[in-house]
């Protein structure tokens, strides 16, 4: 799967609201950074911050570009 594609299914899955599903696109010791909290270290941890963030607010992602190195 190309990076763009790998976006892609992402928002894909975000605008689903599937805290599981994204999840699986991090690496077990993954580290998400969010803005506004602190590190979020781990796969399991990262499922558990979006089901929290999923269960209190409607949310969408809308990319407006996204590049793929080389174009």
């Amino acid at each position: 799967m190309r990076p763009k594609e790998l976006i892609e299914k992402r928002v894909d899955i975000f605008n689903e609201g599937d805290a599981a599903k994204i999840a699986e696109l991090y690496h077990w010791d993954a580290i998400n950074h969010q803005v506004a909290n602190k590190a979020i270290e781990g796969r399991n941890a990262i499922k558990e911050m979006f089901s929290m963030e999923f269960s209190t607010a409607d949310m969408t992602c809308i990319p407006e570009n996204i590049f793929e190195d080389g174009e």
